[in-house]
Parts: C-alpha cells; structure tokens; sequence
C-alpha cells in the first residue's frame, strides 16, 4: 500500500514539475475560436473555414469562425493579439496585415513581438491582367508600349497602400515604366473597370482575376511569383520575362498569441499542415486558383521579417500612404 501512494505522489509531483504537461494532455478544453479578419465570401474567409472544419474533424469538436472585418484586416489581427495564449484562439494572417500594414499605418500590435507562427496556408501569385483590347502580350510587349507612350497607360489597384499598388510600384520600378495609378475601394470595382476597359491594367491575386480570366474578360500576361504557379501552370512568370529576382504574391498563414506552449503550436503544426497536404485542400482550395503553401513555424516568422522588408521598401520608394 505505501508503495502504492509513493508512486501516485511521484506522478503527481511530475506532473507538477513539468509545467503545462497536464493541460496539453487535455488540449483543447474547449472549442477553438479561428479569427478571420476579412468578410464572409473572401479568399481568407474560405481559407478561415476550411482549416476550421478539419481541426474540428481531428479534435472532435468543431472550432467557431468568427469573422472581425476592418481597416485592411488589422482590427482582426489586434484582437487576435490580446487573446490568452493558450491555443484555443487562432488567426489567420495575410500579406497585408502582417507585411504591409505596420510598415504603412499605426496598428495596436507587433507581428514579430505578439504572434506565434504556425505554418503558411496558401499562396497566390499576383496576376499581371490586361485588357483584351490592350496590344500586349507579353511583359517585353507592355514594357515597350508603356515607355512609347509615358504617362498613357494607367492601372487599378484595390486602394493606396495596397498589395496590388505596391506590387505594380515594384514592377514599374523594376521595368522603368511611367504608368498611373488608379485606386479603388476594394477588388470587385477594380476588377469591373478593368473588365469593361476603364483601366487597361491591373496587379492582383490571380484568386481575385480567375473568374473574369474564365470569361475572357481580362486576359493575364504574367504573374508576379518566383516560378510558374501550378494554378496557372501556362502563363510565364515576370522574373522568367526579363527580370529575375522579382517575386510578389498575397500568401497567408495561421497564427496564434506569443506565448502560446510550443507543444500544442507544435500540434496544430501537425493537424493543419496534415489537412492542407490532403487532396481535399487541392482539390477545394486549388481550384480557387491558389497554391498549397505549408511550412514550419519557423520558416513562417523568417518569411513574415523578409516580406515586411520587401513591402516596407516599396512603400518607401513609392511614397504610398493609406486612403
């Protein structure tokens, strides 16, 4: 009998040595809340729910997605960062609120400072769209256009400051181009002036041209990312056109509050990248035109501290500032 309770103490005082081990053990206690900081419909929404629906498909109770829209997804991300680091609350990031916002704007949080990486989710290369009636079919075809006729060609972009306006900045800097822009208040009205030949050009996540490229109402001449991306596997990319290096893409990724235990980061490493791996996650997310892109938690913080580098040089030469 006194062994017995000598070995029940032992457990116990190990289980007390080892901190957090008992409440890993019982990870989660409760159902997890996924923060999307976009409305429902938007490509970090669909994103936001699949990764929702497979967590609660391995743990067995379905997390709530819940949607906080607002000032280019930055209030999302704050209340995300206030949350208890305990693993219930989750975030999904995004180029813009994570790389381009702190560098552009006052945001109540530090990418570095207030979040725990868990792995990037998706990527989409940004889609060099043309108009048909635009006679370019290549990038050495728009160069030679833009620079015979400085100042005559103009672009969308989904608003100052954004992915798509930085990008186009980054690529007229790298081409020598003297283009104008024109900002929207978001894709869609964008998207529609392109279509019906208002604007001749726009840069954007090929997930927002597919639909209107299906249609032949834009036609796409290349696209932003390092190679070829698998959702558009015929369309060459810039770098591959005459000038390597260039590499832009909207991409986002999962995250959780600093402090969060590195065992349960480390099982919701495991869990989603399990499920973005699936064929499932190509068949449903890659038909959106957009690529499978995990990693770990630490390739993730590397690749966050090397986009806001990128992106803050481009606000930098370009002068951007928000609407």
């Amino acid at each position: 009998m006194c062994t017995r309770v000598r070995i029940v103490a032992t457990f116990a005082a190990l289980l007390c040595a080892v901190p957090g081990l008992a409440a890993a053990q019982a990870y989660p206690s409760k159902p997890l809340r996924i923060i999307i900081p976009f409305p429902p419909g938007a490509a970090t929404d669909i994103t936001g729910r699949y990764v929702a629906q497979k967590l609660g498909e391995a743990f067995g109770q379905q997390p709530v997605p819940d949607n906080r829209p607002g000032a280019n997804g930055t209030i999302g991300l704050e209340l995300a960062a206030k949350a208890p680091p305990d693993g219930h609350t989750l975030v999904i990031g995004q180029t813009g609120n994570l790389a381009i916002s702190p560098g552009i704007t006052r945001v109540n949080y530090d990418p570095a400072r207030d979040f725990a990486p868990i792995s990037l989710l998706i990527a989409s290369p940004h889609a060099l769209a043309a108009h048909p009636s635009l006679p370019a079919r290549s990038v050495k075809d728009l160069v030679a256009l833009a620079r015979a006729n400085p100042g005559q060609l103009n672009y969308a972009s989904t608003g100052s400051g954004s992915a798509g306006h930085l990008g186009m900045e980054l690529l007229k800097k790298a081409t020598r181009m003297d283009i104008v822009h024109v900002p929207y208040k978001g894709a869609a009205p964008g998207l529609a002036d392109l279509a019906a030949g208002h604007v001749v050009l726009m840069f954007t996540s090929a997930l927002s041209t597919a639909q209107i490229q299906r249609a032949g109402r834009v036609r796409v001449i290349a696209v932003g990312s390092a190679k070829r991306s698998p959702s558009l596997p015929d369309v060459p990319t810039i770098a591959e056109s005459g000038y390597p290096g260039f590499d832009v893409v909207s991409w986002w990724g999962a995250l959780v509050p600093a402090a969060t235990p590195k065992d349960i980061v480390a099982r919701l490493h495991s869990e989603i990248t399990k499920a973005m791996a699936s064929p499932d996650a190509q068949n449903r997310i890659g038909a959106l035109g957009a690529d499978i892109r995990t990693s770990s938690p630490g390739e993730f913080a590397a690749y966050i501290r090397t986009e806001q580098a990128k992106w803050g040089q481009a606000i930098k030469d370009s002068g951007a500032r928000v609407d």
